[in-house]
């Protein structure tokens, strides 16, 4: 059943008008119960309309797009892949962040309603309060990236993150390293977990006597200079360094640079992403490249396809290992790239 606004009045205790206004954010509304008015809305589930729809045609011609983040190369690749597709069929975009946070992501769902004519969510990060599966249950079409969730027959596409972590372990043994260290990804986030996965499985079926070193980082370049200065502290460096990001690998080059440690004669770095700027660093980075545009033009595409009713799509693609100095020094196969 639709919960209405006056299902969240009659609950909060308070006039359609003020409920209007508090989820509205206009300033005349005291805080507790602007407070009051969101924690009934957020548990009946609430989703308001914020635009009537077209007369004409009841389309908005608008595709809505919730991301983890906005922030960076991967981010803007994965926009503008989508965006080349919306060009194509004169449809606009409208983007939104919630910044990894479950309670977030259902407010920026929620404002999508009654705006646009389907939805592009990427999440990876864990649904423990049903958010995004209550969500989905009202809101347009949606097509999920890279996430673990969604309801039956929800069309959805990714990464194999395991196989790619795996491929590229796989690539720093057969260079004859034998002590390689991993820096995660957040936690409660399902691509890290799978990245971090195949890091652990391809080192105890290629070198099962080594310990595996795990360094946490969160994606951004911080995480990855800090995680090489933890290294660099240590009473010896690893042979490899293994970023579950390209940004955390380019922080952690960064400080090597800085503390006098040569790549890849000192120790070798690799991401995971093959994001624009990975391959102009000194020295060009090794790493898994996703073709970060094209998995969001491809997304788009489905979007746009007639859905097949019933019929679940969660098609994987496989990454592709592209080597670059910083593992291989000069005898890096040249990058076509």
């Amino acid at each position: 059943m639709t919960v209405t606004i006056k299902d969240v009045a009659r609950e909060a205790q308070v006039s359609v008008a003020t409920v209007s206004r508090a989820l509205n954010g206009q300033g005349n509304v005291a805080e507790a119960v602007r407070q009051r008015v969101q924690e009934v809305a957020d548990r009946l589930r609430y989703m308001p309309h914020h635009a009537a729809r077209s007369l004409s045609s009841r389309r908005t011609r608008t595709i809505g797009v919730v991301l983890p983040e906005v922030y960076g190369e991967f981010f803007s690749e994965l926009i503008y892949g989508i965006d080349q597709v919306a060009r194509e069929h004169a449809l606009h975009l409208l983007v939104s962040s919630y910044h990894g946070d479950p309670r977030e992501q259902g407010d920026a769902l929620r404002s999508m309603r009654g705006r646009v004519d389907g939805l592009l969510v990427m999440s990876p990060y864990d649904d423990g309060d049903g958010h995004l599966a209550a969500a989905l249950e009202v809101l347009p079409d949606a097509v999920l990236i890279s996430s673990q969730l969604g309801k039956p027959g929800q069309r959805q596409i990714g990464i194999d993150n395991h196989a790619g972590a795996r491929a590229m372990v796989t690539h720093l043994v057969s260079l004859g390293h034998r002590r390689i260290a991993f820096i995660s990804g957040p936690s409660g986030n399902h691509e890290a977990a799978e990245r971090m996965r195949g890091y652990r499985d391809a080192l105890a079926e290629l070198l099962p006597g080594a310990t595996p070193e795990v360094l946490q980082g969160d994606f951004r370049e911080a995480s990855g200079e800090q995680a090489a200065q933890t290294l660099l502290a240590g009473a010896s460096l690893p042979d490899a360094v293994f970023a579950a990001n390209d940004m955390m690998a380019l922080g952690c080059l960064s400080a090597f640079n800085a503390a006098g440690v040569a790549v890849p004669n000192d120790i070798a770095v690799a991401g995971f992403d093959d994001i624009p700027l990975a391959r102009y660093v000194p020295p060009g980075l090794t790493t898994m490249r996703m073709d970060i545009a094209a998995l969001g033009a491809d997304a788009m595409r489905r979007l746009l396809a007639p859905a097949v009713d019933g019929q679940a799509e969660d098609n994987l693609r496989q990454p592709q290992l592209v080597v670059r100095a910083s593992t291989c020094g000069a005898r890096a196969s040249p990058d076509s790239s």
